[in-house]
């Protein structure tokens, strides 16, 4: 891009990260799926490797920094699954085993690396696979006055992108920083921007999130 097609586009990007209207969403960032208890050691491990829980924890600093609210949206089950349809191959492949995350257990707690700070918003679901259809986060957000939100979290190969393509239909501008996302592999994050999420999204990085907002007041 020449310097004006850049000027544009960073501009444009400020303008949308604004505060007081841009939210950051964290999609199952608990230790029981990234982290020390992750059953999916797959997808922990590729995320380790390629910096996104670094990157993730970045976002959300820099996002508390300047006031912008954060919501670490969590999936939970009851102990006996009451409440949780087992209707698709994804959620049928735990049965008899223990990939799932029980309500109240180490595994449903978040990553220590993003826990502890009282201005965060914590929204678990206890079915589906995306945060808009099992909770209240559409309500919440317009009551805080979010348009835009930020996306960061796991997995681009189911949850990520439902949680895109949801906030789209409901009206929300999507800001991705692709390396504040996991996948597996990895690399299937730049295919699906490539060929999918890149005509839902503002694509933009880590870095480029955290200097934009370095510089507001």
């Amino acid at each position: 891009m020449d310097d004006v097609t850049t000027s544009k586009a960073q501009a444009l990007l400020a303008a949308l990260l604004d505060p007081a209207h841009a939210a950051v969403i964290t999609m199952e960032m608990q230790r029981g799926v990234a982290g020390d208890l992750a059953m999916m050691t797959q997808l922990r491990d590729e995320m380790e490797q390629h910096g996104v829980i670094d990157n993730i924890v970045s976002v959300v600093d820099a996002a508390r920094r300047v006031n912008a609210r954060v919501v670490h949206c969590t999936a939970e089950s009851r102990a006996d699954r009451a409440g949780q349809a087992l209707n698709c191959r994804l959620l049928a492949a735990t049965v008899g085993s223990d990939s799932f995350v029980v309500e109240g257990s180490d595994g449903a707690q978040l990553l220590p690396a993003l826990d502890g700070v009282e201005s965060d918003i914590r929204l678990p679901r206890m079915h589906g696979l995306t945060p808009f259809t099992g909770t209240s986060l559409d309500q919440i957000l317009r009551n805080m006055s979010v348009s835009t939100i930020v996306v960061t979290g796991n997995s681009v190969n189911v949850g990520v992108l439902g949680l895109i393509l949801s906030a789209v239909d409901l009206g929300y501008q999507v800001v991705l920083p692709r390396d504040a996302v996991g996948a597996v592999p990895q690399s299937f994050v730049d295919v699906a921007i490539d060929h999918t999420l890149g005509l839902l999204t503002t694509v933009t990085t880590a870095a480029e999130l955290v200097e934009l907002w370095s510089g507001v007041d």
